[in-house]
């Protein structure tokens, strides 16, 4: 889920609003007790300075190459009620803590801090057990999650990939917000390990996409065919990810630091 603003146009801030930029160093945003970074961003690409608000790095601003510092900072303050009405747009974020609540593949799981039990991580009766010091425990669920999602994903991989006939290079595991998965021209399949936390029909759905692509690099009629073939319930997942899709990328979010 992404909120894009470049216009520029000042928008004035609803009575009572707290939001504020602080200079900083670095620069962050004051909003309603919390502390929401600015992540700065340049682009050769950009044409000019653009924001974005996402779950996973708060407020992108995005300078082009020889835009300043302070030009961008000039432009969030013009934007400054934009912001504010759309902050509270994203969903609240859950951090990999004790008692945090969690989907994988679709059923809900609860984070249980297990300090003196011996291992490191492992689900078991609606449960994703945390072994070892409470300080780690956030770092062990992130790593826990991608290998498990990388396991997932491989086995249907692995599956749809012999049942066409195709090879792919490699599968590699990524974060982004913009998309679940792709497949590169070299046949690198590329996943968010988000989709360990869907329903396993939907997670198969998004693999049997892209080891398509394999075979028809498009989204042409034929390419649809195929994909039908392979998964039965396309529109059914396809109307899951609409949905739910969004939602799911709050987990493992950090929450804003209080000021």
């Amino acid at each position: 889920m992404k909120i894009i603003s470049s216009t520029g146009r000042m928008k004035t801030l609803a009575e009572g609003d707290t939001l504020k930029l602080v200079a900083g160093p670095p620069p962050y945003l004051a909003h309603q007790g919390r502390k929401i970074s600015i992540d700065i961003r340049r682009s050769p690409r950009a044409a000019r300075i653009k924001l974005r608000i996402d779950p996973r790095h708060g407020v992108v601003l995005m300078l082009p190459k020889r835009a300043s510092l302070t030009a961008g900072l000039a432009f969030l303050r013009q934007e400054i009620g934009w912001i504010a009405s759309n902050i509270n747009k994203l969903p609240e974020t859950i951090p990999f803590r004790d008692g945090a609540m969690m989907p994988l593949l679709g059923r809900p799981h609860r984070i249980t801090h297990v300090p003196d039990q011996r291992g490191l991580v492992w689900a078991e009766d609606g449960h994703i057990y945390v072994a070892g010091r409470e300080e780690h425990l956030p770092r062990r669920v992130k790593d826990w999650t991608r290998k498990m999602a990388k396991t997932e994903i491989g086995v249907w991989a692995a599956d749809y990939a012999q049942k066409i006939d195709v090879r792919y290079s490699g599968i590699t595991l990524r974060d982004q917000v913009s998309r679940w998965g792709s497949c590169s021209s070299t046949g690198r399949l590329n996943f968010s390990w988000r989709l360990l936390l869907m329903p396993e029909e939907v997670m198969s759905y998004i693999v049997a996409h892209e080891v398509a692509h394999l075979r028809h690099m498009n989204h042409s009629s034929t390419f649809w065919s195929l994909v039908q073939d392979m998964h039965p319930s396309v529109e059914a997942a396809k109307k899951w990810l609409k949905i739910n899709g969004a939602d799911l990328h709050k987990y493992g979010i950090e929450q804003p630091e209080r000021v």
